[in-house]
């Protein structure tokens, strides 16, 4: 999508602070972090949220989660605990419009569920 800010950091028109990236996920530090460790993981395939993934998405969902749990290894904060959130849709408070997962962890996280 030409206008989607996540898909100009995945094509590299926009520069980001990769930690990860293959040929249909990348890992990028968020610019306004809400933990000491907060990564943004996100699908190079553009869908808006959750709400549009298909039964074919289930492969590359699922590599998500898996990733989260590297990336948490990687930058130390597995041990302690670490949070994994998909925001889907304006009242959920996602921001851009372009499915994405936040990894929160480093510090004690407050309660939100």
């Amino acid at each position: 999508m030409k206008d989607c800010l996540f898909c100009k950091i995945a094509a590299g028109e926009i520069p980001a602070a990769k930690v990860y990236e293959d040929d249909e996920l990348l890992a990028f530090k968020d610019i306004a972090p809400k933990a000491p460790v907060h990564l943004l993981i996100i699908p190079k395939k553009h869908l808006a949220s959750l709400a549009e993934a298909a039964p074919e998405d289930a492969a590359w969902l699922g590599r998500i989660q898996v990733l989260a749990r590297r990336l948490a290894e990687e930058q130390g904060i597995a041990d302690g605990g670490f949070r994994v959130v998909a925001n889907s849709g304006a009242d959920s408070g996602q921001e851009v419009a372009h499915l994405h997962y936040h990894l929160l962890g480093g510090a004690k996280l407050g309660d939100i569920c």
